[in-house]
């Protein structure tokens, strides 16, 4: 199921002090394998000082471009984001794993307006959600309101300017920045009073087909309040998180006793016993059973399973909806099993 392929890398771009552009080279016996919508991330997985490291990062490239980059800021004492813009060059070779997620622009041939939210490293699935908006239909419209402390600190700055001067009458961008004042730009962060002065005065006769929110998970919240109240019908807000809080694991506490558990995944069953405290993940991964799965932190959704026998409840789920979660889907980097058997099958998803 982890079916990652060693890709080379042919082009390390650097976007800001902090940040860069990595661009894969595709094979040609992979190109269908590496087909992607707009929005999809793809799973990096390299050693690094002799450990195995994996992080999903979102795809910045249009799915027309022919390129596979990724955009990844470098996090303060982070791991690989540090080690990919400190020491990842060209013809270097890495693990990857094939396009996934749900975070998705379809296109259409009726016309749509789409409005996105995004701050910081969050602009990189929306860079390619705003090229496929705009060319897949000379009609559609795209209004991006991108939040970030400086303009110098601004990922993919050159590439929206250019993209706005090339659709100068359908693609419309507010700059926000939280450490610099600027010319025709909002100070402070995105919040509340953003998202009105975006959505009741600048664009208040338009109707907008979809709403992309993408960065921590407090820019979402108060994004996504927003537009509800606003009388925005909860279908038409997408989100990728790309930070979540910490969430303390409470549900652990009262759980006790065993579970037999059951995994199927690349039509091969596993059998193991585990400790109802422990997270389905971890104690499929503690037998070295090859489920897939990158950000261990309910972020991505790499590791999502359907349970098919007996139950099990997440610590959090800030992805799946209530349908999904209803249909027996759980994201099994958050869940506990809470009876004395659990089926979870990693295929059917």
């Amino acid at each position: 199921m982890s079916d990652f392929h060693a890709l080379k890398i042919a082009a390390v771009d650097s976007l800001t002090s902090n940040s860069v552009a990595l661009t894969f080279e595709i094979p040609e016996s992979l190109k269908d394998t590496f087909v992607f919508d707009a929005g999809q991330y793809i799973t990096l997985k390299h050693q690094i000082n002799g450990e195995e490291v994996r992080r999903a990062y979102s795809i910045s490239s249009a799915p027309s471009s022919g390129k596979l980059t990724v955009g990844i800021k470098k996090v303060p004492n982070g791991t690989f984001s540090v080690y990919a813009n400190e020491h990842m060059a060209c013809g270097d070779v890495t693990e990857v794993m094939p396009p996934e997620g749900r975070f998705v622009f379809e296109k259409s041939k009726a016309a749509k307006q789409v409005m996105a939210f995004a701050a910081g490293s969050g602009i990189t699935p929306i860079m390619s959600i705003a090229q496929t908006v705009l060319e897949s239909n000379t009609e559609n419209t795209f209004v991006l309101v991108f939040g970030n402390q400086t303009p110098d600190e601004t990922m993919y700055r050159n590439a929206l300017v250019q993209l706005q001067e090339k659709y100068a009458d359908r693609f419309f961008i507010q700059w926000v920045y939280s450490r610099s004042s600027e010319p025709d730009c909002l100070f402070g962060r995105i919040e509340t009073s953003t998202v009105n002065l975006i959505t009741k005065n600048k664009f208040k006769d338009t109707a907008f087909d979809a709403y992309y929110l993408c960065g921590p998970e407090e820019m979402i919240t108060i994004v996504s309040d927003t537009l509800k109240n606003n009388e925005v019908s909860e279908d038409k807000i997408f989100f990728e998180l790309f930070t979540g809080t910490e969430t303390e694991d409470t549900l652990a506490e009262d759980l006790e006793g065993k579970t037999k558990l059951e995994v199927l995944v690349d039509d091969e069953t596993f059998s193991i016993v585990m400790d109802k405290k422990e997270l389905v993940l971890d104690a499929v991964l503690k037998k070295n059973i090859d489920a897939p799965y990158s950000c261990q932190g309910g972020v991505c959704s790499s590791c999502i399973a359907r349970v098919t026998e007996g139950k099990a409840e997440m610590v959090k789920n800030q992805i799946l909806t209530d349908g999904e979660v209803a249909e027996g889907l759980i994201l099994t980097c958050q869940a506990h099993p809470t009876t004395p058997t659990l089926k979870v099958d990693y295929d059917d998803v």
